[in-house]
């Protein structure tokens, strides 16, 4: 019991105050307290999240697919790498996007921004991303 609590009710035993002048003294510290209490577990934000994992698990057994995968990449390597990627002089981007089709990936480095990077981790850690193909199944999340 807090100190201020027993205050009030050594003042109520002393008939300073009547029990209803108790009962709202009472009251209002519970209001105060409740309003500088700290947040409770299940009241707080989830932590941001820290590493970007892409799993990809066979389906069957049969062996003739791909092993299993489990890359847990950190977020910060990402972000640096954004920041990078701005540095590059345009002649150098693109012959790196011309390359990165040729490889059968169609994407732009002059495009990728660190502010999409933010909002593409913030959606992230509300989700996760399942491909599901006849051999196996890709997992995309950050944690």
């Amino acid at each position: 019991m807090s100190d201020q609590r027993k205050q009030i009710l050594q003042m109520l035993a002393e008939g300073k105050i009547t029990a209803d002048e108790a009962e709202q003294l009472i009251a209002a510290l519970d209001r105060e307290q409740s309003e500088s209490a700290p947040p409770r577990a299940s009241d707080r934000a989830k932590p941001s999240p820290k590493y970007l994992r892409v799993t990809v698990n066979p389906v069957s057994s049969r062996g003739s697919g791909p092993g299993q995968v489990n890359v847990r990449v950190p977020l910060q390597l990402l972000r640096a790498g954004v920041k990078l990627a701005s540095l590059v002089p345009a002649p150098v981007i693109g012959h790196a996007n011309e390359e990165l089709r040729r490889s059968g990936l169609p994407f732009d480095l002059s495009q990728l921004k660190p502010d999409q990077l933010e909002t593409l981790i913030e959606h992230l850690g509300d989700m996760t991303i399942d491909v599901e193909q006849p051999d196996v199944q890709v997992k995309i999340f950050v944690e």
